[in-house]
């Protein structure tokens, strides 16, 4: 079998256990094509509540849609095994998201993580829970080495929950994302998962 073959198996292998239940009962698990409508509405539900941090979005983001190109466009990535995109998941509602990306094999072995939380379900430990679990799957199941994620220096509630999770900062990205009309500030975190050589896929 082909080295990306072999690691479209074993990613999806991967995916088929990745996922968790975190606090509250929320289930963590892989995003698939059929999520747009409740991803639109998580959006729309937290609009305000996401402003603050992330960059602009073109008015297309709040259409199903353009949420379906989006998802398109992440099944692909998933395919490629570059990306592991997760819903949190309370009954029929999206409460979050959180992500693997730009996963990479060979001498770098590391991914980029991402995550957010509904503002409903802000303090109740779900993204603590994420983050692990998915540092956890990075780990044991795709033999990653490391993990790096950044939040915008002025979001001290996400810089507590990476440092909960075991990540150190290692610096800081100046006017690293536009976001409500300026450049701003992003801190670097990063969290070394074992010291094992380099996974061959």
């Amino acid at each position: 079998m082909c080295g990306r073959c072999l690691l479209l198996v074993t990613l999806y292998a991967a995916m088929m256990i990745a996922s968790a239940v975190l606090p509250g009962g929320v289930l963590l698990r892989p995003l698939n094509s059929g999520d747009a409508p409740a991803l639109l509405d998580a959006y729309v539900r937290n609009r305000e509540h996401l402003r603050p941090f992330d960059p602009e979005r073109p008015d297309s983001f709040w259409t199903l849609d353009g949420q379906r190109r989006r998802l398109d466009s992440l099944m692909q990535q998933q395919e490629e095994g570059t990306l592991l995109a997760c819903a949190m998941q309370r009954d029929d509602l999206v409460v979050g998201c959180a992500s693997l990306n730009t996963i990479a094999f060979g001498p770098l072995c590391s991914a980029n993580l991402g995550y957010w939380v509904d503002v409903a379900e802000v303090g109740r430990g779900l993204a603590s829970a994420a983050v692990g679990a998915l540092c956890r799957f990075a780990d044991r199941d795709l033999g990653l080495h490391r993990v790096q994620a950044s939040t915008n220096r002025a979001n001290v509630a996400s810089q507590r929950v990476l440092t909960k999770s075991g990540f150190e900062q290692f610096g800081t990205a100046r006017n690293y994302l536009y976001i409500n009309g300026r450049w701003q500030d992003s801190h670097l975190f990063e969290r070394i998962l074992n010291g094992r050589p380099p996974t061959s896929r």
